[in-house]
């Protein structure tokens, strides 16, 4: 086992469409220790594994097949449909013109119960411990009512669902906003959390514990913003650093020589190569 948590971020997006069940099967077919996912909330209020709370032009047809309008997109929010309506959509099949090594393949949006039920059961038909599991409430201000619902209706549905599954004590909680991270702490103190910080953010690490309100368990940060000095300082306060999103080998060597926790990244076979070398 690495020394360093390998998380795959959206289960492997550099190799194949970011938050589906083959991503995530090749993820834990790679060893990773954590598979990375985001969730949003649909209109039946189940808890739907997507980055975007709309249906992307970039990535995604609609049931007839035809593309989706790029400068229509607010058309197609996730939050305005059943779930039932959302599988209907391939997110999968034209590829990401982001990443031109993932592999296209055909799958829908899946529920998260329903990613957590294959990754419990793929990982013990091939015979590797169960995996974790770090989740993204992806929620503003901004979004509540539009995007999706008020932070506390978005992280008890959602931690309803981790319960259901007893998957609890090997699961994270990460988000940009403190609000869903604040319910989360207050309903199931039992959950790690992580505050997500992205460049540019105003304030530093203790400005940021400030506005959550308590101590998360991991701070983590764009990668570009981690020093040796952060991650002294986050240590000697008890909360791990893991950074996002870590995709290039000499990144990973650099984060990993700083003494971070655990990395992020859409290359988790690069990451795990690097781990079976000893990070050399």
């Amino acid at each position: 086992m690495s020394d360093i948590d390998i998380q795959g971020h959206r289960g492997a997006r550099g190799l194949l469409p970011e938050n589906s069940l083959p991503a995530f099967q090749l993820a834990l077919e790679l060893g990773v220790r954590t598979l990375e996912m985001d969730t949003v909330i649909s209109k039946d209020e189940r808890v739907v594994v997507s980055h975007d709370p709309w249906f992307s032009s970039d990535i995604c047809l609609q049931p007839d097949g035809s593309r989706i309008p790029e400068d229509n997109q607010d058309r197609f929010r996730l939050f305005d449909r059943t779930y039932d309506e959302i599988r209907s959509f391939d997110c999968g099949s034209i590829g990401n013109p982001r990443f031109p090594s993932q592999r296209p393949a055909s799958v829908r949006k899946p529920l998260l119960e329903e990613v957590i039920h294959f990754a419990e059961s793929y990982a013990f038909k091939i015979g590797r411990e169960a995996p974790h599991y770090n989740i993204e409430t992806k929620s503003t201000p901004e979004g509540d009512g539009v995007l999706h619902p008020d932070p506390e209706t978005f992280a008890r549905l959602l931690v309803r669902v981790l319960r259901k599954a007893g998957v609890v004590d090997r699961c994270i909680i990460q988000s940009f906003d403190p609000r869903t991270l604040r319910v989360v702490h207050e309903d199931e103190p039992s959950l790690r959390t992580a505050l997500l910080v992205s460049a540019g953010q105003e304030g530093d690490l203790s400005a940021h514990v400030d506005t959550l309100g308590f101590t998360p368990t991991i701070y983590s940060p764009e990668k570009s913003l981690v020093t040796g000095q952060l991650v002294s300082i986050c240590h000697a306060d008890g909360i791990q650093v893991i950074p996002w999103t870590v995709n290039e080998t000499a990144e990973m060597l650099k984060l990993h020589a700083l003494g971070v926790d655990g990395l992020i990244t859409d290359y988790p076979d690069r990451a795990m190569a690097l781990v079976e070398n000893d990070w050399h």
